[in-house]
């Protein structure tokens, strides 16, 4: 199983939209590094839901559910989506700011190429940051 982090503006499309429609398409993903993350996901990967730009948090997880498909929201068919669905909310959210301070995630892809709607987790990173987040890995 591989760990991904993916962002998303919470005024676009928030952690509670996907909660209430128990299953969302990843889509509008325009960065070719991003998109071979896409690819690479299968099902059953996890994923954290990131609140970008407003909150800058990690509000829960969600587990991948179908595998890239073409994004129906392109142009041209170079761009893919994947189906993600909610799996856990975040009983103590985790900000930006204090995965800055933790010197467990100081590598963290998130800190390191923090423009990358979506990126990968390492497993250590993952059980330390669900820990903290209250749910189970």
């Amino acid at each position: 199983m591989a760990y991904w982090l993916m962002k998303s503006e919470p005024d676009v499309y928030p952690w509670s939209k996907l909660v209430a429609d128990k299953r969302g398409s990843w889509d509008g993903v325009r960065n070719h590094l991003a998109k071979l993350n896409l690819k690479a996901m299968k099902i059953g990967d996890r994923a954290f839901f990131y609140h970008s730009n407003i909150g800058k948090e990690i509000v829960g997880t969600m587990q991948i559910v179908r595998e890239a498909y073409p994004d129906l929201s392109a142009e041209k068919g170079e761009w893919f989506m994947v189906d993600v669905a909610p799996v856990a909310a975040a009983k103590t959210p985790l900000g930006l700011a204090d995965i800055k301070a933790i010197p467990e995630l100081a590598d963290m892809a998130l800190l390191k190429m923090s423009r990358l709607s979506v990126q990968p987790v390492r497993a250590a990173e993952w059980k330390f940051i669900c820990k903290r987040l209250g749910v189970a890995a």
